[in-house]
């Protein structure tokens, strides 16, 4: 097979389908700027001394994005109470006082909340109200914050993530493609057309319970951004090798140490400029090493709707790929399948995506779909249960997360028998109640 050029159709994994003025953006691309308006991308630093360039490598004429500067509406700083528990009776002195029950659901009070239908569909509710004080104290007492880190576009300084999110470190080499006059430096920050499609990733595992914009799923986790794609939306293999040993706090030559190693990565992206036809080896050593060090991988399937054990890191060992889900439990047309996808997650269809808060988007939200929304899915659920759990590793998370997958309707995501999507689709109220009632991994 040739060489493909794409980041995940987005380029990245998000095909996002924005309605902008009547008009639908095709599969593939996140909706641009209208002439002359700009979006409120980060400043690129001061130009360093040019980094030595690669080869140069051919690479497709990305379509332009349609990124919409935001209007942001008034929002409250407090964060919504938990259902309150139901109260005890008096007691009596010769009978032992009931215990408490949980509440069987917990809804957030942030507006979008009553849209986002992903996360109904994969059993957020129920899974809050299992963890009452990590939704509504920022976590267990005694406990740190699990830590995230998310390769992709680069940081923005999400409101949803306020004093939880890092600029981490940018891993682009080719300075002509960074598009911050040098190559890797010390800041991640999104630049051009894609700089948004990260933000979006990390709100999906994180945004804030704080009645403004969404409701993200573990909103105690921090978020480090790894920078690995350019201005193109492309992603050199050893620049992503280098940002997952980096992002698990592997050393990395000539790159300073990471202050804040995450416990679980999230690649809504695949290595281009390489042949899809299997794991690329430099991709793989990085991830064996992660694996080791005791980080879990989540990756986008990626989004053209074929087998995805040709793509790294999607066709890698010791990964979880995850393909789409619609709200139905059926593959979308454009989702990658196959026996390296390991479960499904809500990303979305055509007219129904996932909604998000952004600061991109009109009103500052999107609806985007894609494989690169439902791997954050599996991100976020990872972290609550590593939250709860934190000693449990890579391979068991796996397990865990695959094994209360709720099964496809009638068995299968596809009609084609080989086109298998999994367990099932992600379901995070069994998986929490399963860490819970084991003491595997506390």
């Amino acid at each position: 097979m040739g060489v493909k050029l794409s980041l995940l159709t987005l380029p990245l994994l998000c095909a996002a389908l924005l309605s902008v003025g009547g008009q639908a953006a095709a599969p593939g691309n996140i909706p641009a700027l209208p002439p002359g308006q700009t979006a409120p991308v980060p400043k690129p630093p001061a130009p360093k001394p040019p980094a030595v360039k690669p080869p140069p490598v051919q690479t497709p004429s990305p379509q332009p994005l349609l990124e919409i500067a935001p209007t942001t509406p008034p929002r409250p700083q407090t964060s919504p109470s938990l259902v309150p528990l139901p109260g005890a009776p008096p007691s009596i002195p010769t009978t032992p006082k009931p215990v408490p029950v949980s509440p069987a659901v917990y809804r957030p009070a942030d507006p979008l909340f009553t849209r986002q239908w992903d996360m109904t569909t994969i059993g957020m509710p129920q899974a809050w109200a299992l963890l009452p004080e990590v939704v509504q104290k920022g976590g267990l007492p005694r406990s740190v914050p699990v830590t995230v880190a998310v390769l992709d576009t680069g940081f923005v300084a999400s409101p949803e993530l306020a004093g939880r999110v890092v600029n981490g470190y940018d891993f682009v080499s080719d300075s002509a493609r960074a598009g911050d006059g040098n190559g890797r430096d010390t800041d991640a920050s999104g630049v051009g057309q894609f700089a948004y499609h990260g933000e979006v990733v990390a709100n999906i595992i994180a945004a804030a319970h704080d009645g403004r914009g969404m409701a993200g799923i573990n909103p105690a986790a921090r978020i480090v951004q790894v920078r690995v794609a350019g201005t193109d939306g492309l992603i050199d293999p050893q620049d992503l090798a280098d940002g997952l040993r980096w992002a698990a706090g592997i050393p990395v030559s000539g790159v300073p140490a990471n202050p804040n190693p995450a416990k679980v990565l999230n690649l809504s992206l695949f290595a281009d400029f390489i042949p899809l036809t299997s794991c690329d080896a430099r991709i793989q050593n990085a991830v064996s090493a992660v694996n080791a060090r005791g980080a879990l991988i989540v990756v986008g399937a990626a989004n053209d709707g074929m087998d995805a054990s040709g793509y790294s890191p999607a066709g890698c060992r010791n990964v979880l790929t995850v393909t789409s889900a619609t709200q139905q439990g059926t593959r979308p047309d454009y989702a990658n399948w196959g026996r390296s996808v390991a479960l499904a997650a809500p990303g979305g269809e055509t007219g129904h995506g996932v909604p998000v808060s952004s600061l991109s988007g009109p009103g500052g939200e999107r609806s985007p779909n894609g494989t690169s929304m439902a791997a954050p899915h599996v991100a976020g659920v990872a972290s609550l249960l590593m939250s709860v759990r934190p000693r449990l590793t890579p391979t068991q998370l796996r397990t865990l997360l695959t094994r209360t997958a709720t099964p496809f309707p009638g068995g299968r995501c596809d009609p084609a028998p080989d086109r298998t999507c999994g367990s099932g689709t992600l379901n995070a109220a069994a998986a929490v109640r399963e860490a819970l009632a084991s003491s595997l991994g506390k």
